[in-house]
C-alpha cells in the first residue's frame, strides 16, 4: 500500500467520527488506517452498524443463513487465476450434478435443519465445453440456465429448502426467468479494476465474465428487476487500494438507486495450490477490517455487511467491531467449495465467538428480513408459501424451529377473479381517482436523489436559423436522407419555419397515405393495473392493495369485448399491469376469451414487456411463445413499452421495463413470426431532441429489415400524475411547438418506410391534433371507449371519442374521413352500418347526460 500523511487520515477519521458523507479520496485514505487510527476507524463503523440495527429492530444482532452448498457444475468459461472451483471435464465423474444428486445434498441440509440451497456453479459452461453442451442436450436442457431453474423448482417442492443462486452473469431476461424459483440470488462485484481484466497476466484476463461494466450491469438488472442480491468486492488479488475504494461506492450507486443489495460481502484473498496465484500473500486481516469498516461507512446502516467467518481465521471479534452484522452462509453439512481448504466453523463456536463480542447470533433465511417483511415486489408470489413456512411473521428472520418441507411450486391460480374498481373505465371520468399516487410512492421506485444523477445532459443546443434553412432544404430533397444534427435542428423550427417543416411533411404524407384521415372502431380493455414493474412515468400501475386498483376475470373482459362488437368495434387492444398472480399462461386465456366470445374481432393484444414476462412465466422462448399466442387469437402487437429505445433514457424514466434490445427482438421476432405491430414513441420527459431522432431512425432500421410495422403512433408524455414528475425529475411533457415539429420529422424520416403516422388524441388538445393533421398525420388511432392508462396520468381528454367527433376534430381540414380495419382495410358494410348506429362507442360507458329539472 502507498503511504499517507497523518494528517489526511485524521481528516478523514473526523468526518467519518462527523457522520459526514465520505468521497472516494477519503475512503481511501482511511483503508489505510493501522494501528490507533485502525481503532478509531472500527469505532465509527460499529456505531454506524448498531443504528442500522437498531432501526431494523434487531439491536445487538448478528445474523446467519444455515445452508447446504450445492456445485451444480465445476465447469465454467472462465478463467480466473486464483480460483480452484472451476475446472476442466476430465477432472469430473460427470460436467453436472444429476438430479438425484442435487436433491440428496439437499435433502441432507433438511434434516440438519439447514434452510438455504446454495446453487454455486462456473458462468455458461456450454460456451467453453463441449462435453457441458453435450450432457444439457442429451438431458433436455436448452442451456445451464434453464437446469438451474428446473433444480431450483425440484429443491423447493421435494425439500423446502430455499435456493439461493450463483450462477454468475446474468441478463435481465435470465434474472425474469430465475426470479420466480430463488427467492434470491447474488455474484460478487469483486472489483472495478479493468486493469485486472484488461492486461495480460491479471487475474480476470481471458475471463469474458469479468468484465467490471458488465457485472455492474447485472447488480442494476437485478434492481431493476427486484430481486434481493448479495454482491462484494474481493480484496488481496492485485487491484490497488483506490480501486476498493471505487468498487464500494459502485456497489452503493446501485443500491442506493434500486434497493435490492440485499447484502454485500467483503472477502479476503487466500492463496490456493495448482492456481496461477498460488505464491501471493494472503491479504491481511488488518487490511480486510479497515476494507469492512470503510465499505460500513460509504455503504451507511441500511446495507447489510458481511464477512465469510471461515476466511477470518480467529479474528471473529475484530470483524465485528469493523461493522460486520451478517456471517453469511454456514453449513453444518457440505464444504465450502470455493474455499475447501477452509472448513466452516460449528455454528456453536460462531455463537460463542458472537456473544463474546457482545452480540446474539441469530439465524436469517436466504433473503434478508427486510425484504421477506416487505413481500411483493422482492418476493415472487409463487414463492411466498415457502418463505412464510420458514420465516418469523414478526421479524422476519427465520422460525428456528421451523422443520423444511416440500411444497408444491406452481403458477398462481385466481388471478382472474374480479377486484377493486372494476368501473374505472367510466369512473375515471366522473370521480377520478382515489390518490394522486400510490402508497409506496416513496420507495418503489428507487432513490430519487440517486436517480437524477443518471440524467442525461440536455444534449445539441440551439440551432441557428441557417441550421434551420439548411436542414429543410434537405428534407425537401431528401427525407430520409437527414443527418442527426440537421434532424435535430428541424425540432427547433418554430414560426415561418415550423410552418414550412409541417407542408414538407405533408406533402410527404399525401404522397405516401394520400388524403384520407382514418381512425378504427376498437376498444381498450386494460385487464388489470396492479403491476410491480416500478416505471417511474406511470400514474396506472397501482399495488393490489391500493385504492385504485384492479382485476378484470376473463368473462368480463369477454363482455366488454361483446359490447364492442356490438357497437360495430373491428378491434380490441389489450394491455395491463404485470400482476404478479397472473400465471404464464394468462395471455393466451385472455386472447380465447375474446376470440371465443367475438370470433371476428381482431386480437390487437399484449406489448414486449408483456410478452417477455409471459416468456419467463413460461420457460419458454420469445419466438415459441408469440407462436403460442398467435395460435390463442392475437393477432397482433401494440409496440408500446418503447418509451425511448436508449437505455440512458429509460434507466431514469422506468426501473424494471425491458432493456432497449430486448424490445427491438420481441418485435423483430414478432415479424418474423407473421405477427404485425405498431411502432411507438414516448418523448417529452428525462430525454432530449437527439435521442427522438435516434429512435425514429431505429424505428426505420427495423422497418427495412422486417417490414412488419403498420404504424407509428407518437405518445406525448403526460405529466400531471407521473411519479417522475410529482418527484421534480422529469419536465412537464412537450410544447405544442415540439408536438407540431416531432409529428412532421417523424413523417419525413420515415418516407418511404412506414406509410401510416398517428398521432394521440388522448394526449393531444384537440387543435393541437388538427394542427399536426396538417403537418404529416394520417390517422387518429381509434374510438377506445375505455381509455384509463392516460387518464390516470392526468390526461383531460376524455377516455373515448365518437366517430362524430372524431369527424368534427378533422372537419377543418377538409380532408375525407375514413373508418379502416387494423391492417388498414376496410370494414365490412355490416360493421360500418353497426359503429354508425352506435357512433362507435358502445352505451355502456357513454357519459351520462346530467338531467335538467324544468
Amino acid at each position: 500500500m502507498s503511504l499517507v500523511s497523518e494528517s489526511a487520515l485524521r481528516r478523514a477519521l473526523a468526518r467519518a467520527r462527523d457522520g459526514k458523507s465520505l468521497d472516494v479520496t477519503e475512503a481511501t485514505v482511511l483503508l489505510h488506517a493501522r494501528g490507533e487510527h485502525l481503532d478509531a476507524l472500527l469505532d465509527h463503523a460499529s456505531r454506524v452498524r448498531d443504528a442500522g440495527l437498531r432501526a431494523a429492530g434487531r439491536e445487538g444482532v448478528i445474523t446467519y443463513s444455515r445452508k447446504v452448498f450445492i456445485p451444480l457444475t465445476q465447469l465454467c468459461r472462465d478463467r480466473c487465476g486464483y480460483c480452484t472451483f472451476a475446472t476442466a471435464p476430465h477432472r469430473l465423474p460427470a460436467p453436472f450434478l444429476s438430479p438425484d444428486e442435487v436433491l440428496e445434498i439437499a435433502r441432507q441440509g433438511a434434516a440438519m435443519g439447514c434452510k438455504e440451497a446454495l446453487f454455486t456453479l462456473g458462468d455458461r459452461p456450454e460456451d467453453r465445453w463441449h462435453q457441458a453442451r453435450s450432457w444439457l442436450d442429451a438431458h433436455g436442457y436448452d442451456d445451464t440456465l434453464s437446469y438451474v431453474r428446473a433444480m431450483a423448482i425440484r429443491v423447493l417442492e421435494e425439500t423446502g429448502l430455499l435456493p439461493h443462486l450463483n450462477p454468475g452473469v446474468l441478463s435481465w431476461r435470465d434474472l425474469q426467468r430465475l426470479k420466480p424459483v430463488a427467492p434470491s440470488m447474488g455474484m460478487m462485484l469483486e472489483t472495478t479494476s479493468r486493469r485486472l481484466f484488461e492486461e495480460k497476466g491479471q487475474p480476470h484476463y481471458g475471463s469474458p465474465d469479468k468484465d467490471p461494466a458488465v457485472r455492474l450491469r447485472v447488480l442494476e438488472d437485478a434492481g431493476r428487476t427486484n430481486v434481493p442480491f448479495t454482491t462484494g468486492i474481493l480484496i488481496g488479488i492485485g487491484e490497488s487500494v483506490e480501486d476498493r475504494a471505487e468498487s464500494l461506492f459502485a456497489i452503493r450507486k446501485v443500491a442506493r438507486e434500486y434497493g435490492g443489495v440485499q447484502e454485500v460481502i467483503v472477502q479476503n484473498f487466500r492463496a490456493k495450490p495448482d492456481t496461477a496465484m498460488r505464491g501471493l500473500p494472503d491479504a491481511d486481516l488488518r487490511e480486510l477490517a479497515a476494507t469492512i469498516a470503510v465499505a460500513r461507512l460509504v455503504l451507511g446502516p441500511r446495507v447489510r455487511l458481511q464477512a465469510p467467518p471461515n476466511l477470518v481465521d480467529a479474528e471473529y471479534e475484530l470483524m465485528i467491531r469493523a461493522g460486520i452484522d451478517d456471517w453469511g452462509g454456514v453449513s453444518p453439512l457440505t464444504p465450502d467449495h470455493v474455499n475447501p481448504e477452509r472448513p466452516w466453523p460449528q455454528i456453536s463456536l460462531l455463537a460463542s465467538r458472537t456473544a463474546d463480542a457482545g452480540f446474539r447470533l441469530r439465524e436469517r433465511l436466504t433473503l434478508y428480513p427486510e425484504y421477506v417483511l416487505a413481500g411483493e415486489p422482492w418476493l415472487d408470489p409463487r414463492l411466498s408459501a415457502h418463505v412464510a413456512a420458514l420465516s418469523d411473521p414478526v421479524t422476519g428472520l427465520a422460525r428456528e424451529d421451523a422443520v423444511p418441507e416440500g411444497l408444491p411450486w406452481q403458477e398462481p391460480d385466481g388471478g382472474f377473479a374480479a377486484s377493486g374498481r372494476v368501473d374505472l373505465h367510466v369512473e375515471v371520468d366522473t370521480s377520478g381517482r382515489t390518490h394522486d399516487r400510490r402508497d409506496d410512492f416513496d420507495h418503489v421506485y428507487g432513490d430519487w436523489d440517486a436517480l437524477r444523477a443518471r440524467l442525461t445532459p440536455a444534449g445539441p443546443g440551439p440551432s441557428s436559423g441557417g441550421e434551420v434553412r439548411a436542414a429543410l432544404r434537405r428534407a425537401a430533397a431528401d427525407p430520409a436522407g437527414l443527418s442527426d444534427a440537421e434532424a435535430v435542428a428541424l425540432l427547433q423550427a418554430d414560426g415561418e419555419e415550423l410552418d414550412e417543416l409541417a407542408a414538407i411533411a405533408d406533402a410527404l404524407r399525401k404522397e405516401a397515405a394520400g388524403d384520407d384521415v382514418t381512425y378504427v372502431v376498437n376498444r381498450n380493455i386494460n385487464f388489470t393495473n396492479v403491476c410491480y414493474t416500478g416505471c417511474r412515468f406511470c400514474a396506472f400501475a397501482q399495488r393490489r392493495t391500493d385504492a385504485d386498483a384492479y382485476t378484470l376475470s376473463l368473462d368480463q373482459v369477454a363482455d366488454r369485448a361483446q359490447e364492442a362488437w356490438d357497437a360495430g368495434a373491428t378491434e380490441v387492444c389489450m394491455q395491463g399491469g404485470i400482476h404478479p398472480d397472473l400465471p404464464g399462461t394468462a395471455y393466451f386465456d385472455l386472447a380465447r376469451a375474446v376470440k371465443a366470445r367475438t370470433p371476428g374481432m381482431h386480437v390487437h393484444a399484449f406489448s414486449p414487456m408483456e410478452v417477455v414476462n409471459g416468456a419467463a412465466r413460461t420457460d419458454m422462448s420469445i419466438r415459441a411463445w408469440l407462436e403460442a399466442a398467435r395460435e390463442a387469437g392475437v393477432d397482433s402487437l401494440p409496440g408500446t413499452a418503447a418509451e425511448i429505445l436508449d437505455d440512458d433514457v429509460r434507466w431514469v424514466l422506468t426501473k424494471g421495463k425491458l432493456p432497449a434490445k430486448e424490445w427491438v427482438e420481441v418485435i423483430t421476432t414478432a415479424h418474423d413470426v407473421g405477427i404485425p405491430t405498431t411502432s411507438t414513441m414516448m418523448y417529452g420527459h428525462v430525454d432530449n431532441h437527439l435521442h427522438w431522432v435516434r429512435h425514429i431512425k431505429l424505428i426505420r432500421r427495423i422497418q427495412e429489415e422486417t417490414g412488419g410495422f403498420s404504424e407509428f403512433v407518437l405518445l406525448p408524455f403526460v405529466h400531471t400524475s407521473a411519479p417522475i414528475y410529482l418527484a421534480g425529475v422529469a419536465r412537464p411533457g412537450p410544447t405544442a411547438q415540439e408536438n407540431r415539429a416531432v409529428h412532421a420529422l417523424a413523417r419525413i424520416l420515415l418516407h418511404g418506410a412506414i406509410r401510416n403516422i398517428q398521432c394521440s388524441w388522448v394526449k393531444l388538445r384537440d387543435d393541437l391534433c388538427r394542427q399536426v393533421l396538417q403537418g404529416g398525420v394520417n390517422d387518429l388511432g381509434g374510438t377506445l371507449m375505455e381509455e384509463t392508462i392516460s387518464r390516470m396520468a392526468g390526461s383531460e381528454n376524455g377516455s373515448y371519442k365518437t366517430i362524430s367527433e372524431l369527424r368534427e376534430m378533422v372537419e377543418v381540414t377538409g380532408r375525407p374521413v375514413r373508418q379502416r380495419t387494423t391492417e388498414y382495410g376496410t370494414p365490412a358494410p355490416e360493421r360500418l352500418a353497426a359503429s354508425r348506429a352506435s357512433d362507435g362507442v358502445c352505451g355502456s360507458v357513454r357519459r351520462a347526460l346530467p338531467t335538467v329539472e324544468l
